[in-house]
């Protein structure tokens, strides 16, 4: 009976263990590959998703809500940027109350120049709302616009589930604010809709999070507010400024690019192809009534035609204390990485980056990081600082990256908090997948063209050792030149930059008085080795291996097709080049119907002229067809 009773304990103990360190993800998925087009009558349609979320009893660490856009199955793509919103609908069932909730905001791309394999997926965290995300929920996305309701986006919203203990158990949330203010209106200023909100603790609250998502739009005279402004705001709790930003946006880097309209210009807090990160602040819990106020730069527009508009949506989330006293998390691996968001940098060699946050309710002061790619042997690295509860870093590793030819698994692990036991380690570990670097030979040709503004261009390549081992400064580079510089390398592995300090790349549609500019990189017969994109806004990264052994890609395609002016009233050029004779064909498109179509038979290189005044004034499609597979595709305007 004795020993029945220890089996039983026993048994007891293994179930509890596993239920305390084990952590699932789960995946609640509420629109697949929807179609959403514009109602150009309303200005926004919505568009209803149910899922089956976890139950009030399973424990949830973190939501992370994922949103996918891709170009319809068979539909034209849509072209512009227009502001969405997903909502918090009803829960608990059909006959459920309705909540109204904002969980996050996305800019959709200008799509026009996507092709018909392109898609892209953002993130971003909603564990805010968990309490919420229980059982039958209902998801409203409500795409705005009045574009043709052909024209649309293939749509899929999942939210990727975490299970285990809460960071911190909630309480409530209550909105602050939500609408769409006029900003620069003396008659109506922003402040009218602003105004200072009182907020009750519970007795239990150890700390509220106020959670704004704030985008600026409009941009009437003078001086482009909100979307092409940049203003100051202030959030104020119990009087007194707990932040001050620009509410601004460098576009120039976006990971989504190139697109077809103007996705390089800075803009209000918000860039075109975006779902934007909420801005958050923790404050204490006080007994007494407390204030939470935003102040918004004094601005008044001093022609009187206001168009600008404040977007803001903020609540106030409250929590009782953390659970745990030592625990942190992994939110990120920014490279190695195969995600799109970080593309920009990847793949990379010299240097990992990560991203960690303290979730326990110590400071954290130090913890060892564990890190490297699979079948190699780990790193360790010790960081030391301070971070208060919630708050994360990016930090770069020391490098290099190793890897295998193929996909590679890049591991990290976050250990002994403060010198402690993390009291939560099932998210200590993360692990990302990444495609091994593109092989070159010892030497190579870097040609490169430059635009009307080469003061703008640096290019340089970088060892293993940070020693600089070829590079082309922008006072060594004259207008409208072709440069080819050969290289001679070790074997090893390098990165290569091209920055742009003017944040509008070698070649930028809407700018046709810079020129067109381009780099690539040759073998020593000519063939190309690797494109690099003219439309980079800040400017392209490229990491590499160089051996004695490589051999020409045969994925890298071996023609190259520009096209400029593509801002034109009337006549633009095409220099086309392919490997071998071929069969070319030219179409002019208009929402995916030809307007204009040219023909070539066994051509291999040359330049062709196209008058195109004739034409409506508007947006139109360049498609390239070599022996009628479409290679290329390009938006053009006609002014």
């Amino acid at each position: 009976m004795k020993k029945s009773a220890l089996l039983f304990l026993v048994s007891a103990w293994v179930l509890f263990v596993g239920k305390i360190f084990s952590q699932n993800t789960l995946n609640v998925t509420t629109h697949k590959r929807v179609f959403i087009n514009t109602n150009m009558k309303e200005g926004k349609k919505s568009f209803f998703g149910w899922g089956v979320f976890p139950d009030a009893k399973e424990d949830i660490r973190r939501i992370k809500m994922q949103v996918t856009l891709a170009h319809p199955d068979s539909a034209a793509i849509a072209h512009w940027d227009y502001l969405d919103f997903i909502y918090l609908r009803r829960t608990g069932g059909k006959a459920g109350t309705s909540r109204d909730i904002e969980l996050g905001r996305l800019i959709t791309p200008y799509g026009s120049s996507f092709t018909k394999d392109w898609s892209f997926t953002w993130e971003v965290d909603v564990t805010d709302f968990a309490s919420l995300l229980r059982d039958s929920v209902e998801i409203e996305y409500v795409h705005s616009g009045y574009e043709p309701d052909k024209l649309g986006w293939s749509l899929t919203v999942n939210f990727a589930i975490l299970t285990g203990p809460a960071i911190a158990d909630p309480i409530s949330i209550t909105e602050l604010y939500k609408g769409q203010f006029p900003y620069g209106d003396k008659n109506d200023p922003i402040e009218n809709y602003l105004k200072p909100i009182p907020v009750t603790f519970a007795d239990d609250a150890a700390f509220g999070r106020i959670r704004i998502q704030q985008t600026g739009h409009g941009f009437g005279p003078p001086d482009g507010c909100s979307e092409f402004c940049s203003r100051w705001r202030e959030v104020i709790f119990n009087g007194k400024v707990i932040d001050r930003r620009d509410l601004w946006k460098d576009c120039g880097s976006n990971p989504l690019y190139p697109q077809g309209g103007t996705w390089v210009y800075d803009r209000g807090h918000w860039c075109p192809g975006d779902l934007q990160n909420p801005d958050c602040y923790d404050v204490k819990a006080d007994p007494k009534e407390s204030i939470i106020d935003i102040d918004m730069m004094p601005y008044v527009d001093s022609i009187g035609e206001v168009d600008g508009k404040e977007a803001i949506t903020a609540y106030i989330i409250q929590y009782k204390q953390p659970n745990h006293r030592f625990d942190v998390a992994m939110e990120e691996i920014e490279a190695p990485t195969n995600k799109q968001l970080y593309g920009r940098r990847n793949p990379s060699v010299f240097r990992p980056v990560i991203r960690f946050r303290n979730v326990g309710s110590e400071p954290l002061k130090e913890v060892e990081i564990r890190y490297g790619t699979k079948g190699f042997r780990n790193k360790s690295y010790k960081w030391t600082g301070r971070l208060g509860f919630y708050e994360e870093t990016t930090l770069v590793l020391p490098g290099p990256i190793e890897f295998n030819e193929g996909e590679n698994i890049f591991e990290v692990e976050l250990v002994k908090p403060n010198g402690k036991k993390d009291q939560w380690a099932a998210d200590n570990r993360m692990s990302s997948t990444f495609k091994s670097l593109k092989t070159l030979p010892l030497d190579f040709v870097v040609a490169y063209k430059t635009n009307k503004k080469p003061e703008e261009n640096r290019l340089f390549i970088i060892n293993e050792k940070q020693d600089t081992v070829y590079q082309r400064n922008p006072q060594q580079g004259k207008p409208d030149m072709l440069y080819t510089d050969t290289i001679h390398l070790k074997p090893g592995l390098y990165e290569f930059e091209l920055t742009d300090e003017g944040g509008d790349g070698l070649e930028f549609w809407a700018e046709p008085q810079q020129g067109y500019g381009y780099l690539r990189f040759l073998d020593a017969e000519g063939n190309i080795l690797h494109h690099f994109i003219s439309d980079c806004g800040n400017g392209q990264f490229l990491a590499f291996k160089a051996s004695p052994e490589a051999k020409l890609d045969s994925t890298v395609s071996q023609h190259a097709f520009f096209i400029y002016p593509r801002r034109t009233k009337d006549k633009l050029e095409l220099d086309a080049f392919l490997k071998s004779p071929q069969k070319l064909r030219v179409q002019f498109t208009a929402d995916e119907v030809p307007v204009e179509i040219h023909e070539y038979t066994h051509f291999k290189s040359g330049t062709f002229e196209y008058n195109i005044g004739y034409l409506p004034k508007g947006r139109y499609i360049v498609e390239i067809y070599v022996d009628d597979v479409l290679i290329h595709k390009d938006r053009i305007n006609r002014d």
